[in-house]
């Protein structure tokens, strides 16, 4: 069973490493989709904060 957790793959908080690892696609397209998000809609910032206290560190 696989666990939503963060990992050593990371840039800031390790979100986009944890979900790249979770659903096996490179962090770095998931790293350019928050990007956007934050830019377009503006809440993309809002979602990888929430994201990055609600997913537990690997530690």
């Amino acid at each position: 069973m696989k666990r939503l957790r963060k990992n050593q793959n990371r840039m800031i908080f390790g979100v986009c490493g944890a979900l790249g690892e979770y659903f096996n696609i490179d962090p770095t397209i998931i790293r350019i989709a928050f990007a956007v998000a934050a830019i377009a809609y503006g809440t993309g910032i809002l979602v990888y904060l929430i994201l990055a206290i609600a997913i537990p560190s690997d530690r």
